[in-house]
């Protein structure tokens, strides 16, 4: 359980008690546009989104955020509801696993009981709470779940001759059940049948697809569009119409029926309060102290005079690729499955301008599909963004440029099939080059001219596809990811205009590579080459003596596992890899999550699942290191979250050393002290006020922890301890006091 002090809004307060998930350390940058639900607590709106919740105060203007960063357990929220007599709030996920959260902690719930036999959806579509119960809706039919004892009693599976009919929605009145069904208005009451779901009863025959509960019930029809209220044995049809209702909530004063982008309040009576015409799409709404809130589809919750009230943050959160310029962010959001054919999301790319994020018009309304590989920021004009647009259809591909997130042109656009672009890198001189794959059996890239504004071809060696390529010192690396690939590296001296006197070299799995499919590659701080491939990791040193070798052999990285050497991430598909100042790798498994390794990848410095981490899959499509801050971006296809990691930029001297926590209290934090502004090689004496030493260490990296033992391995008494430090040649110092309270 994770303690919360006080309740929801005071998030930040959160501390973790047990599965250590979220911490201070962690961050999200998630998309709050799609409001699933509003809900209301002490006169604070709640709404609940895709990936978290948001928290909004009329009176003050704030607005703070929950989510897997910093204490609920999952993402891809598909249902909420809040009690505020109980201040018990109750989160329902796709993946059929509940969020309970109270003033004492957050709990998550994960023993659904699902029927025996049943393989269909584990979604959760609705929640509603009535005192110390709630009942969960689900592909399945309905349950019941109990908030004091956070487990479920009772189940009804609905099933007709074997189809399963689930339900859509459901409440509880009068310790009577109401299930909104695609077949009818069903009804039990909570006795020893309730899980038999013949015995349950036909209030009305039907499709419906909302019901709601406050001092009256409310339904909707869904093949009528038309919304029914009344106190359980008879109903009456409210007298407005609707287009496509989109949700019902009823209060102990209100029924609020959202339409597709029009909200309106009825008392219950059924005799209209007001009206709100948000003129974009809804999902839906809730009143407030005479004050409409609807949510949005796209935009957040907007109050009546149309202001988008949600925390800032990216337009959606599907994501694949990520460019990192000062405070500048642009996160693309395409794909390909097998690493050939596109995945058409149709989104383009989200751009943080350094203030806020911004999701260009262009895109809202582009013609045709939108398959965006890779967006990049000039890095000498930061107000231009070049991105690569994969598809299929002629006019619609090829290279785009954009100034100010408005589209200037594009370029390369025919082709069809065999026009493909992998993605976009400026090289140390601001040269652009754009990986490609070209007639579907050759792999080069595409230079630009900025002084003639255009693209030109260069084909170097057979091949089908590439990934984003990347530049070092004259020298384009091209990842070729299809059978038959591998890493293109390609000698252009600088001079990539002139081509007559450029080398080239391909590295296949005859050059010791597990696979010719290389996924990903980075050069480290030693000039190492790490190449990742489907099948597993190697390194070539030196590379750039590649080309005057007739058969490079790259090696694998040795680890000791329980005795025995075993090759680091074998058979494991690379999906990224990056490097921190420190020369510390981050390392993506394709399913595996994320690995943190020494500088030469024999030691695991931490691990990062979306079991352990905020992380919302296990498969990180890519990997950023601000080495000015010291974040660590990790960008999945169902949002991004960031990581405060300790390394920033790391040289032969000290930055801004700084020890944290720091005093320690063993009662309030059992865990390891850390330094980081360290230089790049630092040698460690700590001692005690007495001067006596208790304990030394060489940091390499920039960072160092430090588990509170002495030189016998006990943990030191309380007491003020200073750590004394010099860099590798003694021409830097550093000093610092930690205090320790046991």
């Amino acid at each position: 359980m994770r303690k919360i002090l006080p309740f929801l809004f005071c998030i930040l307060s959160v501390q973790i008690f047990a599965q250590s998930i979220s911490s201070s350390k962690w961050s999200d940058l998630f998309s709050y546009n799609n409001v699933l639900a509003i809900r209301e607590e002490a006169g604070k709106m709640i709404a609940a989104t895709e990936n978290g919740i948001f928290f909004y105060t009329p009176s003050s203007g704030e607005i703070s955020k929950l989510s897997k960063a910093n204490g609920l357990h999952e993402v891809k929220i598909t249902a909420f509801d809040y009690n505020p007599e109980t201040k018990t709030g109750l989160v329902g996920y796709k993946n059929g696993s509940l969020d309970v959260i109270t003033p004492e902690g957050i709990t998550y719930v994960v023993d659904i009981p699902i029927a025996t036999g049943y393989t269909g959806d584990k979604k959760i579509n609705h929640i509603s709470i009535t005192g110390n119960l709630a009942v969960i809706s689900a592909g399945y039919g309905v349950s019941i779940f109990k908030l004091d004892r956070k487990e479920f009693g009772d189940s009804a599976f609905f099933m007709t001759n074997g189809v399963y009919k689930g339900a859509k929605e459901a409440v509880i009145r009068d310790n009577i059940v109401y299930a909104a069904t695609s077949t009818g208005l069903m009804s039990h009451d909570l006795s020893v049948t309730f899980p038999i779901f013949n015995t349950w009863n036909t209030v009305a025959a039907g499709n419906f697809s909302q019901v709601s509960n406050g001092n009256v019930i409310a339904y909707a029809d869904a093949n009528t569009n038309k919304v029914y209220y009344g106190a359980g044995t008879t109903f009456t049809a409210l007298s407005t119409s609707f287009s496509i209702i989109q949700d019902v909530v009823v209060t102990a004063e209100n029924i609020i029926v959202t339409d597709l982008n029009k909200v309106t309040v009825f008392n219950t009576a059924g005799s209209p309060v007001k009206s709100f015409n948000a003129n974009e799409n809804l999902n839906t709404a809730f009143f407030s102290q005479s004050n409409i809130y609807a949510g949005s589809k796209f935009s957040g919750m907007l109050n009546e005079a149309g202001d988008h009230l949600k925390p800032d943050g990216p337009f959606s959160n599907t994501s694949y690729k990520m460019d990192l310029q000062g405070d500048q962010i642009v996160i693309s959001t395409g794909g390909r499955s097998d690493y050939n054919v596109p995945t058409y999301r149709n989104l383009g790319y989200y751009h943080f301008d350094g203030k806020s994020w911004v999701y260009p018009d262009y895109f809202k309304n582009f013609q045709g599909p939108l398959n965006v590989l890779d967006a990049v920021i000039n890095p000498v004009k930061p107000d231009e963004v070049f991105f690569v647009n994969q598809t299929f259809v002629d006019n619609n591909m090829g290279i785009y440029r954009m100034k100010n997130n408005e589209f200037v042109k594009n370029y390369e656009t025919v082709g069809t099939f065999y026009n493909r672009f992998g993605g976009l890198t400026f090289d140390e001189n601001n040269q652009l080059f754009v990986s490609s794959a070209k007639n579907d059996a050759l792999i080069g890239f595409y230079l630009y001219n900025a002084g003639a504004d255009k693209f030109s071809l260069v084909n170097v060696v057979s091949g089908k596809s590439v990934q984003k390529p990347f530049a070092n010192e004259g020298v384009l690396y091209i990842p070729s990811p299809y059978t038959g690939g591998g890493l293109l590296m390609y000698d252009y001296k600088n001079t990539p205009g002139t081509i007559s006197d450029d080398r080239s070299k391909i590295l296949k799995k005859s050059n010791n590579l597990p696979a010719d499919q290389v996924v990903s590659a980075k050069l480290d701080k030693n000039d190492n080459l790490w190449i990742g491939t489907i099948s597993g990791i190697r390194v070539l040193s030196n590379p750039s003596s590649v080309f005057d070798e007739t058969n490079p052999q790259a090696e694998p990285i040795i680890i000791e596992e329980n005795g025995v050497g075993e090759e680091l991430f074998r058979d494991s598909n690379i999906l990224q890899i990056e490097v921190d100042s420190g020369n510390q790798k981050w390392v993506s498994i394709d399913d595996g999550g994320v690995f943190y390794l020494s500088s030469n990848g024999e030691k695991t410095l931490a691990q990062f699942t979306r079991a352990n981490s905020p992380l919302p899959t296990n498969s990180v499509t890519d990997i950023k290191v601000d080495s000015k801050s010291g974040k660590v971006y990790f960008v999945t296809l169902d949002g991004i979250v960031v990581y405060q990691g300790d390394v920033l930029e790391v040289t032969e001297n000290f930055g801004d050393v700084l020890v944290y926590p720091n005093p320690v209290v063993y009662a309030q934090y059992k865990g390891n002290v850390r330094i980081r502004g360290l230089a790049a090689k630092t040698n460690i004496r700590i001692t005690d006020a007495a001067g006596n030493l208790v304990h030394q260490a060489v940091a390499r990296g920039g960072s160092y922890e430090w588990n509170l033992a002495n030189t016998r391995g006990v943990r030191v008494a309380s007491g003020i301890y200073f750590v004394l430090m010099t860099n590798e040649d003694g021409t830097d110092t550093a000093t610092a006091k930690i205090g320790v309270v046991n």
